[in-house]
């Protein structure tokens, strides 16, 4: 058993491991996933691309298609390293991923399934009445992600006064 505040580096590649299949599963491709695990274990404000290349024992290649794809998402910033030519990529902050959410995704997938009701004629139909479904569905996970991310938001202003 390690003492309290002690880095156990073999738990950390086990959670890296850990953390990029569990969201692998969810979706999030691997590669993507192990680099995002390896931005949030950081302990320092931000790593290269060669830094995760070298934590994560993968090609240079393999990491810039990862952190483009975390950019993409929102999942990752990417910003200059001072006194260098390089960038360092960071793992999003909370404000970064409630911001997305705000953004409207989901209203964006409600949009696109209502083409698909008006595609198909109206809500009447077997097929109209599922899409309906579905983007009813979006809206209201919208409406309380964009809530539960006001509620995180004021909750994490208390934690972390103001």
């Amino acid at each position: 058993m390690q003492p309290p505040g002690h880095r156990d580096e073999e738990a950390v590649r086990r959670f890296i491991e850990h953390f990029a299949l569990t969201f692998s599963d969810m979706g999030v491709p691997r590669m993507p996933s192990r680099v995002l695990a390896a931005l949030l274990v950081a302990e320092d404000t931000g790593m290269t691309a060669a830094q995760i290349s070298e934590r994560l024992g993968v090609s240079p290649a393999a990491v810039s298609g990862a952190v483009r794809y975390l950019i993409h998402v929102g999942m990752a910033v990417r910003e200059p390293a001072p006194g260098s030519r390089r960038d360092l990529y960071k793992a999003a902050e909370s404000r970064t991923y409630t911001a997305m959410i705000r953004s409207g995704i989901y209203t964006r997938f409600a949009d696109v399934v209502h083409e698909g009701v008006v595609a198909v004629g109206d809500e009447t139909s077997q097929a109209g009445a599922r899409l309906a479904e579905l983007r009813d569905f979006f809206l209201f996970v919208q409406e309380e992600m964009s809530a539960a991310a006001d509620r995180w938001e004021k909750m994490r202003q208390e934690r972390h006064g103001g």
